[in-house]
């Protein structure tokens, strides 16, 4: 099980992403824009920088929703290797069993 303070402190980075989303993508589209003026777009980027870094994107960390271990982490299934393990060995997991030959 991972630290309550680091789920927390993720649950809080997804809060802040999803908050400053539509900002964040206007500033972008300006900035990238080439048809505008050269101080128009440098101001949208003094902008963009002047948001909290925990609102980018690129700061979440996929965690599995029952341990929330960072690692080993299955996209399609939202959970870490052993959470599947485990899920799948009390038979909780359609269609999978744990495999021997």
């Amino acid at each position: 099980m991972a630290k309550v303070s680091m789920i927390e402190r993720e649950k809080k980075r997804q809060r802040l992403v999803a908050k400053f989303a539509a900002k964040r993508e206007a500033l972008k589209a300006i900035a990238n824009d080439q048809s505008l003026p050269m101080e128009e777009r440098f101001k949208a980027r003094l902008k963009l920088a002047k948001l909290p870094r925990n609102s980018s994107p690129t700061r979440l960390r996929n965690r599995c929703e029952v341990t929330g271990r960072p690692r080993a982490y299955y996209r399609k299934l939202k959970m870490s290797r052993i959470a599947l393990r485990d899920f799948a060995s009390k038979g909780e997991i359609p269609g999978m069993v744990k495999s021997s030959w």
